[in-house]
């Protein structure tokens, strides 16, 4: 890429991130270089000069910054993200070793406003949150494995049943004790939290309404699944305040009932705190009065929102809609008279000419047949994580052929539900930016990044309200 000096003064001024590795900020008066996403304080212009590498930085006789540590970016290690995983991986598998987030303080050996810039940076939480669904995540473990609710909470760390209690149901939609007897009955009941905004879930759920894998019927929804390759139906009755999920087409047993209810609640998106956007929404204070409350809904499994950037790449939304719904129709697993989504395996079992022959250019049907034999080989994973950071997700993505910045931002945000994501490169977010801020022109990529930086670390929130207001009177 070919920049001017006044760009790169310019994007390291704002501190892009996407310009890192592109170029380095050299700074003559202190003598040391810097990525242009440096948090030091922009120095004076006369005193900047650029380089394309370390190398050359090192060779005029600069040395690395030990804010941003370029020299480690450009062999491709962060030590803060190496930190997140060790400290992610220690409290999901231990959460009762950490009695609170002093306790993570120490055992990082950081400051505690580093410790929060580094959950936020790669888990879009603040420690304690994450502590907090650590905990979760360990007591829903061992329910499922027949473990008393008393023993499941002490065993994840909670000091008393009141707090355990006052967790577990709205991450999890039910009580404790509800959540371990799944699979006894037919269906269970997850609990809403107040607020919720059913009309926006029904239409993101219904948005194909010729679709063969949703269905919604007034406060029905019904969603087609495959699991352990055999295909079932997720039914939902929104009610007020709760809704009753059924698992139809399939046999009911134990471990399909606890996968039907980790599919419900991620869709349903219960484990979003919008209202910690709400409180710090800035000049979207407007689109948050219309829907307060608003959560960003998830696919079912990440694949699926992964299918839907390969479909949506350079087309119109309509359009897109139009060739998820020939995969699914052509590929996905056959339920009653709906389909279920296709799988990895399904989709790497093809050709590019049996997407070709449904309108998808050669370069789209490579791309999804590469990224799906890839998942079947083991070589790209796609599976949510609660200890995994997500640039480090998102690198995996883009390793992929044919998936950019656009294509990981939108997976991170449906297909896993992080809470800190702008897919600026999207023609819809650019739309909308121009139209809440009253812009003349339409921004690009960059601008777009910008008018966005203000709304993390909840930039997810952000871009979805945005999109939903274009459906809104001028």
């Amino acid at each position: 890429m070919t920049l001017s000096r006044a760009r790169m003064l310019e994007r390291a001024k704002a501190r892009d991130a996407a310009f890192d590795g592109i170029f380095l900020t050299g700074v003559t008066s202190t003598g040391i270089y810097c990525l242009p996403s440096c948090p030091a304080r922009s120095p004076k212009p006369e005193n900047v000069v650029h380089f394309k590498t370390p190398k050359e930085a090192r060779s005029a006789g600069l040395r690395g910054c030990l804010r941003c540590r370029p020299d480690d970016f450009y062999k491709g290690y962060d030590p803060d993200e190496d930190l997140a995983a060790t400290l992610a991986r220690e409290v999901v598998g231990e959460p009762a070793k950490f009695a609170d987030v002093a306790a993570l303080v120490a055992r990082a050996g950081v400051r505690t406003t580093k410790l929060h810039a580094i959950f936020r940076e790669h888990f879009h939480s603040t420690p304690a949150a994450f502590l907090a669904r650590a905990r979760i995540a360990s007591a829903c473990a061992s329910l499922r494995a027949g473990r008393r609710v008393l023993d499941a909470s002490l065993d994840a760390g909670f000091e008393s049943s009141s707090a355990f209690y006052a967790n577990f149901a709205p991450r999890v939609g039910m009580a404790p004790d509800a959540y371990r007897r799944l699979g006894r009955a037919a269906s269970f009941t997850l609990s809403l939290p107040a607020g919720f905004r059913a009309d926006e879930w029904l239409a993101y759920v219904g948005r194909d309404q010729a679709g063969p894998c949703e269905r919604v019927f007034g406060a029905h929804v019904y969603k087609a699944f495959a699991w352990e390759g055999e295909g079932a139906v997720l039914h939902f009755e929104l009610r007020e305040g709760e809704v009753r999920c059924k698992v139809e087409g399939a046999a009911p047993t134990p471990a399909r009932a606890f996968a039907a209810h980790a599919l419900a609640v991620a869709s349903l998106n219960l484990d979003a705190e919008p209202g910690l956007f709400e409180a710090r929404a800035g000049k979207l204070q407007r689109l948050v009065r219309r829907r307060p409350g608003l959560r960003v809904p998830r696919t079912f499994e990440p694949f699926e929102a992964l299918v839907w950037t390969v479909a949506g790449q350079q087309v119109t939304v309509s359009f897109a809609t139009t060739l998820r719904r020939r995969v699914i129709e052509a590929f996905g697993t056959k339920v009653g008279d709906m389909r279920a989504h296709p799988t990895p395996s399904q989709l790497a079992a093809i050709a590019p000419a049996d997407l070709r022959a449904r309108q998808f250019s050669t370069r789209k049907a490579e791309y999804l047949i590469d990224a799906a034999a890839a998942m079947v080989r083991g070589d790209f994973v796609l599976t949510p994580s609660l200890e995994e950071p997500a640039p480090r997700v998102r690198r995996r993505i883009l390793a992929q052929r044919g998936f950019g910045a656009w294509s990981a931002s939108y997976v991170l945000m449906r297909g896993y539900g992080f809470a800190d994501c702008a897919p600026a490169g999207d023609v819809g977010l650019q739309a909308a930016l121009q139209r809440a801020f009253g812009l003349d022109e339409r921004p690009d990529e960059v601008a777009t990044g910008d008018l966005m930086r203000p709304f993390a670390p909840y930039r997810s929130y952000a871009t979805y309200h945005l999109w939903c207001s274009l459906g809104d009177p001028a």
